[in-house]
């Protein structure tokens, strides 16, 4: 696989009580796609459910659904992003890169674009992304160290000069209702 330097990783998974999928996007850091992979959606059968437990969802989540999309996807990223804490860590372990819960936060902004602000919440931090407007709540695994967040707030930083470093979200979630029903 090759790494693509000044990219960023999207990931979403999703599911409820009768299916589970997943999508990945790389993008450039201007937005463009540079590669995309999807999972099938997962229908688990009452026995699994059975067996599982409670366990279950967290089980197809990390090692099917996303070990799956890890290994479809033929580039790289120099950074992840997903919408769900609980795959930080699972995503970080199994890409050996870096990843981050990003979100918008109503904090004042902050000095200057990569400014990067500590909170009270353990590996939580306003990074201001754009020059103007509000800093991100970035959420980052435990273990993750200072020189880290640095480096993501860098990429961060650089790709919010040409792109919504959110959008692509949107472009995932469209895609998945797109596959599932035919319509975007």
């Amino acid at each position: 696989m090759a790494s693509q330097v000044n990219s960023l990783g999207y990931i979403i998974i999703e599911g409820s009580e009768t299916m589970i999928r997943g999508a990945v996007l790389i993008t450039d850091a201007k937005g463009f796609p540079l590669d995309f992979a999807r999972t099938e959606p997962l229908r688990p059968d009452s026995l699994a459910r059975i067996l599982y437990g409670s366990s279950f969802e967290k089980y197809a989540k990390e090692k099917l659904i996303l070990e799956s999309l890890l290994d479809a996807v033929e580039i790289q990223p120099q950074l992840w992003l997903c919408k769900d804490k609980d795959l930080l860590e699972p995503l970080k372990t199994n890409s050996k890169i870096l990843s981050v819960m990003l979100e918008h936060s109503p904090h004042v902004p902050l000095d200057e674009a990569g400014h990067i602000e500590t909170t009270a919440e353990p590996a939580v931090f306003m990074i201001q992304v754009e020059a103007n407007g509000s800093p991100f709540r970035a959420e980052f695994s435990p273990n993750t160290r200072p020189e880290e967040v640095q480096q993501a707030a860098a990429v961060l930083a650089f790709s919010a000069t040409s792109m919504d470093v959110l959008e692509p979200f949107t472009r995932l979630e469209k895609a998945l209702n797109f596959l599932a029903t035919g319509r975007s």
